[in-house]
């Protein structure tokens, strides 16, 4: 899969959806931003969360926009290894072909992010 591709379409769908409904977004961006700003856990450990959970829900366009940020944020490859681990713990066969379909998306944007640092 294309993980690339797969994030610019979903944002361009958030967009979309966005402007159908502007208070309904608006309101669960607000969730959003209050869920990762506060609280005792840091943004990259609520968003290890979020990808285990996008892993056991099976949900491709959550896991490329929480490894989006992931990846911004500098998680390694063996700090997003140990989620999908316990994501296939939790969640059987099914999470673990999602689980290696989020490893092939880190590495696609790893390499997304060390070419345009170049």
């Amino acid at each position: 899969m294309d993980w690339t591709a797969k994030r610019d379409a979903t944002k361009d769908q958030l967009r979309r959806l966005n402007k159908a409904i502007p208070e309904p977004a608006k309101a669960f961006s607000g969730l959003g931003k209050a869920v990762k700003e506060g609280g005792e856990l840091d943004f990259k450990t609520k968003e290890l969360i979020a990808m285990g959970m996008a892993i056991t829900l099976r949900c491709e366009a959550c896991i490329v926009l929480h490894m989006e940020a992931l990846v911004r944020v500098g998680a390694t490859r063996e700090e997003v290894g140990d989620v999908l681990a316990m994501s296939i713990q939790m969640g059987g066969g099914p999470a673990m072909m999602y689980a290696a379909a989020a490893m092939e998306c880190y590495d696609q944007l790893m390499e997304e992010k060390a070419a345009a640092a170049e």
